[in-house]
């Protein structure tokens, strides 16, 4: 996710790197060939106002689809952090009737490292890296878990079978009652809602003839749009076209980074910076100190 900090200019030119050359080289041949070669063609420029109107219309509108789902995303891993925290709580508060009990409690231990598991698990897979890449260093508790979960092709979901298993089982024991158990399900249940909203916005691809049409469109725009300002000096008619189909461009791509919230790139959710804070907040609440804090993040940029 891209902070409030300064956005350096490289990563925005990065964005449109290859337009930019196109657009560059494109004006350049023609302010040259209007310059020394005699070139005058014009159209009236009302043809291109008309056409970066409608172009721009268009960009709004999928500049709002996008950020709508970003935005999604982003409130689906807010209540992703909530009922992690409220997981744990509960687990805490149905199973010890004394704080002190919590100290070196191994259900504990297990339910919080399970936990943190399925925060990194879930945003590895949405990013398309190894939902079991650094599984095993978190699970130290119970190695079971690890071996249980490998050999299931969604990670989370199975995490969140053994919690409901160790839910039942602490019933059985006799540690929570009906309620209780209805009431942690309810949070296991809630997770699995948010994990399935994940994959239902990673799974939903944006419409490609929509952006294809966008594309065409972007390009008449740049086309004709020298033509329209042949009567300036080419040292006005260059950077003029270079400038504006710049901020077409960078609008359009802005649209496309933010529809895809679980990329692994700057723009994405930042899911790991996420479970990182629930990784944290999980272990104080069993008043276990964390070996290693969540980094500072220097850069323009969270994930």
């Amino acid at each position: 996710m891209l902070l409030k900090k300064r956005i350096p200019f490289k990563f925005l030119i990065s964005q449109v790197k290859s337009e930019l050359i196109f657009v560059t080289l494109y004006s350049v041949i023609l302010g040259v060939a209007h310059r020394y070669f005699g070139l005058e063609t014009t159209i009236p420029m009302a043809v291109p106002s008309i056409l970066g109107g409608a172009i721009s219309l268009i960009i709004a509108f999928r500049l709002k689809q996008s950020y709508d789902r970003w935005w999604e995303a982003r409130k689906i891993w807010g209540a992703i952090v909530n009922d992690s925290r409220t997981l744990i709580r509960n687990v805490i508060t149905f199973t010890h009737l004394k704080q002190e009990t919590l100290k070196d409690s191994k259900e504990d231990n297990i339910f919080v490292e399970r936990q943190v598991a399925w925060c990194y698990s879930l945003s590895q897979g949405l990013r398309g890296i190894n939902p079991l890449k650094g599984i095993r260093e978190i699970l130290k508790t119970d190695p079971d878990d690890y071996e249980y979960i490998k050999h299931h092709y969604n990670v989370p979901n199975a995490l969140l079978m053994l919690h409901n298993y160790d839910f039942k089982k602490l019933h059985d024991e006799k540690k929570i009652n009906d309620f209780q158990q209805v009431q942690l399900s309810e949070v296991t249940s809630r997770l699995c809602d948010h994990m399935g909203k994940c994959e239902r916005i990673k799974n939903t691809v944006f419409p490609k003839t929509y952006s294809v049409f966008v594309e065409y469109l972007l390009y008449l725009f740049i086309i004709l749009l020298p033509f329209g300002v042949m009567d300036f000096s080419a040292w006005f008619q260059i950077p003029l076209t270079i400038c504006v189909s710049m901020a077409f461009f960078l609008l359009e791509r802005t649209a496309i980074q933010m529809q895809d919230p679980f990329e692994n790139k700057p723009t994405d959710t930042p899911m790991t910076t996420l479970s990182q804070t629930i990784e944290l907040n999980l272990h104080q609440m069993i008043e276990e100190d964390m070996d290693e804090k969540p980094p500072v993040n220097k850069e323009f940029y969270q994930m």
